[in-house]
């Protein structure tokens, strides 16, 4: 591709040609600019009908047990016979032979079902990605051995939200993992003592949105909850308690100052907890 450029020529006056590579004048020949240097991606297309250019690929995840850098052999309907029954074998071959150990098959697996419990908790791509890396730390030290493949996906998703501080209940990861209560405990215990877990306790705060759109509460009760919620930290009241029971606690006193019409059960079912569990921090914010 070429384009004239509105300067002239140094030497004769004449018009200069610009392509991809260098700035040519058309008169006399003289090269005034070359070797260009272009920052974008590199367009091909080996496609017979040139419909698709793009061939710079997905980029690097590290929610694939490859990177994302394996190829895959294509389909095309205009093989037919035996041709056709030829490609349909090399392809599954191929596909065996992406997997090359025991070990790469669990992580395969495993990484299918951090997938599965991401999308059903809706999380970010990066909590899947940390996920993913968490749980190939934890096959680096052994720490599967005899243990739920299922348990060790849904426990690094759960920690991953832990560190991150997104507000994600035990019992949401359970629900939405393919792993027991138990399978998630022991896998997320034996990650925190081999890998030391930076693992802190979670704001009551951070539930207030989702708990109090379950409830379906005003904004002026969540903000009188999150007023709640701050002064339960700096008091200690939340130490030691389930914090989102400490969330449904100042949702519910909070519901009360306002005159809202909203039962302990109530508000204990969005978090998650019993009644015995929120009042007995109901009974500590109005004291």
């Amino acid at each position: 591709m070429t384009a004239t450029t509105g300067q002239s020529c140094p030497e004769c006056s004449g018009r200069l040609q610009a392509d991809d590579c260098e700035t040519v004048c058309t008169e006399c020949g003289l090269v005034v600019e070359e070797h260009n240097i272009d920052p974008g991606p590199e367009w091909r297309s080996f496609a017979e009908d040139d419909t698709n250019p793009e061939r710079t690929g997905a980029p690097l995840t590290r929610s694939r047990h490859d990177r994302g850098l394996s190829t895959e052999i294509g389909r095309s309907t205009r093989l037919k016979g035996r041709k056709r029954r030829q490609m349909a074998r090399l392809r599954r071959q191929h596909k065996r032979t992406q997997i090359a150990s025991k070990a790469e098959r669990n992580r395969v697996y495993a990484f299918t079902e951090i997938d599965h419990v991401v999308n059903a908790l809706d999380l970010p791509e990066s909590i899947q990605e940390q996920a993913c890396v968490l749980f190939e730390s934890a096959q680096g030290e052994g720490l599967l051995q005899g243990r739920s493949i299922e348990g060790f996906a849904a426990a690094a998703v759960y920690a991953i939200c832990r560190t991150a501080t997104v507000s994600r209940t035990l019992s949401e990861v359970v629900d939405a993992a393919r792993a027991s209560r138990d399978e998630l405990d022991v896998a997320y215990d034996a990650m925190n003592q081999e890998l030391g877990l930076p693992t802190g306790p979670i704001h009551p705060r951070e539930y207030l949105a989702r708990f109090a759109s379950r409830l379906d509460l005003p904004t002026s009760v969540e903000q009188r909850a999150r007023t709640l919620a701050e002064r339960a930290r700096e008091e200690g009241i939340d130490n030691g308690r389930n914090p989102g029971g400490v969330a449904a606690a100042c949702l519910y006193t909070a519901a009360r100052e306002t005159g809202r019409d909203l039962t302990q059960k109530e508000a204990a079912n969005a978090a998650d907890v019993t009644p015995v569990t929120l009042r007995s921090t109901y009974y500590d914010l109005t004291e």
